[in-house]
C-alpha cells in the first residue's frame, strides 16, 4: 500500500493540488485528481479534504473493477469517481484525470445553451493536440446531474459514438475535466483550458463594452 511507486505517485498529485487551489480553481474541498497505476487501479483525491492542504493519506486506490481498496483513515473517494473510471475505460492511454473548479469555466458554459462550446482558435489548441490552421474545435458540454454516476453514464454514450476533439469536458456550472498521457501533462491541459475561457469571457466582455459604446454614440 506504501511502497515508493505507489506514493511518488499521490506526490505529484500533490503538488497539483495545491497549485491549483492557489489559482482559486480549488477552493475549499472543491475538485478532485487522479492517476492511474500500471495494473490498472487508480488514486483519487478522498472527499472533503481541503486541496492545498493534501497529504499521501488523502487519497482512495481504486481497483479496475471498481473495488475501493480500504485503508486505516477511512477515507471515502471523490464523489465523482464514476467519472474517473469512465475517462480510464474510454481512453487506455490516460493516465491521470484533473478535475477543478474555476469561475471561468463555470461562466462559459453558460455561454451555449447546447452541448458543445466552440472554442476559439488560439495557439494553446496545439498544447491540446490540435495542430490546424484556424482550426473549427468545441468542447463537449455534459449536464450536471446531482448523481453523478448519470453524467458519467452520458460521457461514456457520447465519447463512444463521438470521440472529442480535445482531452477536455465541461459539466454545465460544475466546471472541467481534463485527462493525459501522465500528471504532467493533465496539470498543463488544466493550465491551458483555464487560459482559453478566460480569453472566451475576456472576449465576451470587449464585445459587450464595444456594443454599449455603439448604443451611447447612436
Amino acid at each position: 500500500m506504501n511502497s515508493p511507486t505507489l506514493t511518488d505517485a499521490r506526490l505529484e498529485l500533490i503538488a497539483a493540488a495545491r497549485h491549483f487551489y492557489q489559482q482559486g480553481w480549488m477552493v475549499g474541498t472543491a475538485g478532485n485528481l487522479s492517476v492511474r497505476l500500471p495494473d490498472g487501479s487508480f488514486w483519487i483525491t478522498a472527499s472533503g479534504k481541503s486541496k492545498g492542504e493534501l497529504a499521501t493519506s488523502d487519497f482512495v486506490r481504486i481497483h479496475p473493477d471498481g473495488r475501493v481498496e480500504q485503508s486505516s483513515s477511512d477515507s471515502k473517494p471523490s464523489a465523482e469517481t464514476a467519472i474517473h473510471q469512465s475517462i480510464y475505460n474510454l481512453f487506455p492511454e490516460a493516465m491521470s484525470c484533473y478535475h477543478v473548479h474555476s469561475v471561468e469555466a463555470n461562466l462559459v458554459s453558460r455561454f451555449v445553451q447546447g452541448d458543445t462550446l466552440p472554442l476559439p482558435p488560439l495557439e494553446m489548441l496545439k498544447g491540446l493536440g490540435v495542430w490546424e490552421e484556424n482550426p473549427c474545435c468545441v468542447m463537449p458540454v455534459f449536464t450536471n446531474y446531482l448523481q453523478v454516476p448519470r453524467i458519467a453514464a452520458e460521457i461514456e454514450a457520447k465519447f463512444s459514438k463521438i470521440p472529442p476533439q480535445v482531452p477536455a469536458l465541461l459539466i454545465r456550472d460544475h466546471g472541467v475535466t481534463v485527462w493525459a498521457s501522465s500528471p504532467t501533462n493533465a496539470r498543463n491541459y488544466i493550465e491551458l483550458v483555464e487560459y482559453i475561457f478566460r480569453y472566451i469571457v475576456a472576449a465576451r466582455r470587449v464585445g459587450l463594452l464595444e456594443e454599449g459604446e455603439k448604443i451611447i454614440k447612436n
